[in-house]
């Protein structure tokens, strides 16, 4: 009896230290609050009801491969949530909803400092908006290629607690400094460039160029 119950034991300790490395395309039916949760907003691009599309104005960027993204950003230590957004999404209101969805990981439990949210372009967008409505130093934000436009030139919106940047040097798109420099809420800044020579597309195929370090980043804490 006592073998067996010190079994049960140890299958439900591995059962909870496996549970975690699950990828989600809605916010998740069961919260574990002592497990990391990691949000993924996609490209404008990817707004409605195709996984790998190709922009008709930019077909040097390529392929933008939604499942390879989730699969590769996906690990062992913490949970991906990676919605698909429909077409036509207001990113101000699409912003409210992950603003909604995280304080609801941290009403169920969740700590603040194991959320991430992690946005490229128009998700990147969305993410440094959610930032700015949570306004909680405690998360932690990745931003890649995303810092430009009316969220660059708009002064009220700042960026909290621990953030990580990444562009493509050949990309339009560059440094989020002007944002970090208005944010004094910001607890870590960290900026990486890359280079590939794929522009805006260096992002739409996951790349351990940009893959590694978020995923270094996020497991660091």
């Amino acid at each position: 009896m006592k073998k067996s119950l010190f079994i049960s034991c140890i299958l439900l300790l591995i059962s909870n230290f496996t549970s975690a490395g699950k990828i989600y395309t809605e916010f998740p039916s069961q919260v574990d609050a002592n497990q990391k949760y990691v949000f993924y907003s996609h490209g404008l691009i990817l707004e409605g009801n195709i996984d790998t599309p190709i922009n008709p104005k930019k077909p040097q960027w390529g392929m933008y491969d939604f499942p390879n993204v989730k699969e590769q950003l996906s690990d062992n230590a913490y949970n991906l949530i990676a919605y698909h957004r429909p077409k036509n999404t207001d990113k101000y209101e699409y912003a409210h909803k992950l603003k909604h969805d995280v304080e609801h990981l941290i009403r169920l439990g969740v700590k603040a400092e194991n959320i991430s949210l992690i946005g490229f372009s128009r998700g990147g967008e969305i993410t440094l908006l959610a930032s700015n409505a949570l306004k909680n130093e405690k998360i932690n934000y990745v931003i890649l290629a995303a810092c430009l436009g009316d969220i660059e030139r708009d002064p009220n919106i700042k960026l909290y607690g621990r953030v990580l940047s990444i562009y493509e040097t050949s990309d339009e798109v560059g440094s989020c400094k002007t944002i970090q420099e208005r944010s004094p809420r910001i607890t870590s800044f960290t900026e990486k460039a890359i280079t590939t020579n794929q522009q805006h597309g260096a992002f739409f195929r996951p790349n351990q160029i940009w893959i590694e370090p978020i995923k270094t980043w996020i497991n660091a804490f």
